[in-house]
């Protein structure tokens, strides 16, 4: 069944090839801004418009992109270009096809051994500036096709049609809180990139995007010291149906008080030659509506409080990056309706990288990781299995989606990473990474693989994973290929629920066009 996915991924590969000599050729420089890592324009919160040298110097900063993530080259968005570049608008819009094959399952049955998938993302994204308010809205469209009826790979992180992920206003006050500082204020429906994002983020891999609604206010002085605090609520992604999901239909999210997403985040800039944050996150959640129909949860009530020092690679010098996060509260141990019994929530995560990029040609980074999660013991009345909330971890542990066996949560995972970055128009890594539970007893990370035991031991096994980008057209259109190999260990192959698949390997080939 392997060499069928791989038939059809090369099936796939041939109809994007052909597709590429016929698009738009390279264009010139666009005059709107673009992002670096996402087609749509609103990644963050909005950045105040600078109506002065002082003001311009101030206004907050995007995040930055974790290593080998951000693209070189900025999109294009030719869309503004042919609508008359109209004045005080920022338009642009991205289509991605993406297909998977996976064999070797590592996830318990009834999941299928081997799966493939197409995925197709569109997003339209438009804002008008009217001085000192911003109106913006961006339409979401994530679909996937031919999965397996059995296969539960598929859910809300592949399916959510024709969804207005944002609609907000945005409001700049440039210095009214001091001489020297720009703020704004945003109000409405918008995605969130937070700090290292691994906590709060707008999906980049992902076939689905979170969205939230509230509000939030960000502040940024001279010294480019940021601070953002914010009170929103996640969106609940719809369809979340089976038979939803399997027929791509159209359901608006929702949004309600039974999820709370709350905090702030400070940056100090300048510190130990690079960056210091410092944050604290809320959350609270309950179950919604009836026990029948409504949707029912662990009754999370989280406080996770962290901070992190990091210094950007660069030619010629040492990067580092330290982030450390303590999570309290309670939960309970199930989502199931029979459990009402709240148990008290330790646990923690910890991310340590250092690297160095080289002043060479192809300008090569080498950077030694360790992720340090922590997993759920045995004792039924407490949990200490952390919560990642909102973030993203492809830049971390490899591709989601179909694959996607690493998460933050009962892991212990030294790891090697090499990057290369020849010319503006393509890019490349390689990594390595093992991994161990943190707690014998405890499911290991995204797999659903566990022994209460702790009988089949701690090692599960090995990562390599590749990935290459290259522009076939220049800011136009960019071509994503990577793939993942998952040497099982001991419990991916011991565990009592594991399945007998053989050691996993996943491919998949992204081709995106920013319009």
């Amino acid at each position: 069944m392997w060499s069928l996915s791989v038939t059809r991924l090369t099936l796939f590969a041939a109809l994007f090839g052909a597709l590429v000599p016929s698009a738009v050729s390279a264009q010139a420089v666009s005059t709107q801004d673009a992002p670096v890592t996402t087609p749509a324009a609103a990644g963050a919160a909005p950045r105040a418009k600078a109506k002065s040298v002082k003001a311009a110097s101030a206004k907050p900063a995007a995040v930055p992109a974790a290593p080998g993530q951000a693209l070189q080259l900025r999109p294009f968005f030719a869309l503004y270009e042919a609508l008359g570049k109209p004045d005080g608008w920022k338009i642009n819009g991205s289509l991605r096809p993406r297909f998977e094959g996976l064999g070797g399952q590592f996830r318990p049955s009834p999941v299928p051994g081997t799966n493939d998938v197409f995925t197709m993302q569109a997003t339209l994204f438009a804002e008008y500036d009217t001085g000192p308010v911003r109106i913006g809205g961006e339409i979401f469209d994530s679909r996937a096709y031919f999965q397996r009826r059995n296969s539960n790979s598929i859910a809300t992180t592949e399916v959510n049609a024709l969804e207005l992920g944002q609609a907000y206003l945005g409001f700049d006050l440039e210095d009214a809180v001091g001489a020297g500082t720009t703020s704004t204020l945003q109000v409405g429906r918008f995605t969130q990139n937070i700090g290292s994002r691994r906590l709060i983020a707008r999906n980049q891999f992902r076939n689905t995007i979170n969205s939230f609604t509230g509000v939030a206010y960000d502040w940024q002085n001279a010294d480019k010291d940021q601070l953002r605090l914010f009170y929103t609520l996640p969106h609940f992604r719809e369809p979340s149906d089976r038979a939803g999901i399997l027929s791509n239909s159209v359901a608006f999210d929702h949004e309600g008080f039974d999820a709370q997403l709350f905090g702030g985040i400070f940056t100090k800039a300048n510190v130990l030659g690079g960056i210091l944050e410092a944050y604290g996150y809320g959350f609270i959640e309950r179950d919604e509506g009836s026990q029948l129909e409504g949707i029912q949860t662990r009754d999370r009530r989280l406080f996770t409080p962290g901070f992190r020092l990091y210094r950007a690679p660069k030619a010629g010098r040492f990067d580092h990056e330290l982030e450390a996060i303590f999570q309290t509260g309670v939960a309970r141990n199930t989502a199931a309706i029979t459990d009402v019994t709240d148990v008290p929530v330790k646990a923690y995560f910890v991310h340590a990288e250092a690297g160095y990029t080289f002043d060479a040609p192809w300008v090569p980074r080498i950077s030694a990781v360790y992720d340090h999660a922590s997993g759920d013991g045995s004792n039924p009345n407490s949990n200490n299995r952390f919560d990642t909330l909102f973030g993203a971890r492809r830049f971390d542990y490899g591709p989601t989606s179909l694959y996607g066996p690493v998460q933050r949560a009962n892991l212990i995972s030294p790891g090697i990473r090499f990057e290369i970055a020849p010319d503006p128009v393509w890019d490349a890594f390689v990594a390595y990474r093992g991994l161990w539970l943190e707690d014998p007893t405890d499911s290991f990370a995204a797999t659903g693989i566990r022994d209460r035991t702790g009988q089949s031991g701690s090692f599960a096994g090995q990562q390599i994973e590749a990935r290459l980008r290259y522009w076939v057209v220049p800011r136009s259109i960019v071509i994503d290929t990577g793939a993942a190999y998952l040497i099982k260990g001991d419990f991916l192959r011991n565990a009592p629920n594991a399945p007998n698949t053989g050691d996993t390997i996943y491919g998949y080939l992204t081709t995106t066009f920013f319009f």
